[in-house]
């Protein structure tokens, strides 16, 4: 997109207009040029929605297949993790008509093209620690079975490979701890705990304090690392 030049002021004004100018009032510039793309259509929207859905309310895991096919991203990427929480799905693997239009409004997408043109964006929330940290504690309610209060084991293991898998070393070390333990799922305080210890203790585990309010799930953690290293 062009961008307008701005006018000038006369060369006898300048020096004693521009220090006001700079701090009472904004430059004035040219003519903002023509958005020629379309507004955002709730109607296009939905239609959207039930080329997936119709004639229901809810469009499932086989259509979720083909949405994805459509958007050219595999379910299993993470940036359908991304996705969900902008559009507050309840159940992995499913999205609501109310969802899918409350959450498409907030992000501007009528169609297959501008949700594809957002693909980027949704990706480059993850480099934000705060938005990351809500997008992994949501992670948490939408993956677990409604039933029960805690994430069981294999889909916990999955989902933690999805979020920490490329950025915490400590990962895989993790993951075979998680595999010989006792524990057949993760609560949501040791599931909320494993993203702050993820981020704030080092690799080597130098500087766990034992004494701290970490769950009992950790504390075994690093007393099995440290076994298994010594041996």
């Amino acid at each position: 997109m062009p961008v307008k030049k701005r006018k000038l002021p006369d060369a006898d004004d300048h020096e004693q207009n521009c220090k006001i100018t700079s701090f009472t009032r904004p430059l004035i510039r040219g003519p903002r040029p023509i958005n020629t793309e379309k507004p955002f259509s709730s109607k296009k929207c939905l239609a959207w929605f039930h080329k997936y859905a119709a004639p229901d309310k809810v469009f499932g895991p086989e259509a979720m297949e083909k949405f994805c096919e459509d958007i050219g991203v595999e379910p299993e990427n993470i940036i359908m993790l991304v996705l969900a929480w902008h559009l507050e799905a309840a159940n992995m693997g499913y999205f609501t008509k109310d969802e899918w239009l409350r959450g498409m409004t907030i992000l501007q997408c009528d169609c297959t093209e501008r949700l594809q043109s957002k693909l980027d964006y949704l990706r480059s929330e993850l480099n934000d620690a705060a938005t990351f940290k809500n997008i992994y504690r949501y992670a948490f309610d939408f993956a677990r079975d409604k039933n029960q209060r805690s994430l069981d084991m294999d889909t916990a293991k999955l989902m933690l490979a999805l979020l920490l898998g490329r950025s915490w070393p400590l990962f895989p070390v993790f993951s075979q701890f998680l595999e010989q333990s006792k524990y057949k799922g993760l609560n949501k305080d040791q599931w909320y705990n494993v993203l702050e210890f993820s981020r704030t203790i080092n690799p080597d585990l130098s500087n766990y304090d034992e004494d701290g309010a970490w769950p009992v799930l950790l504390d075994e953690f690093v007393e099995w690392r440290r076994s298994w290293s010594a041996s």
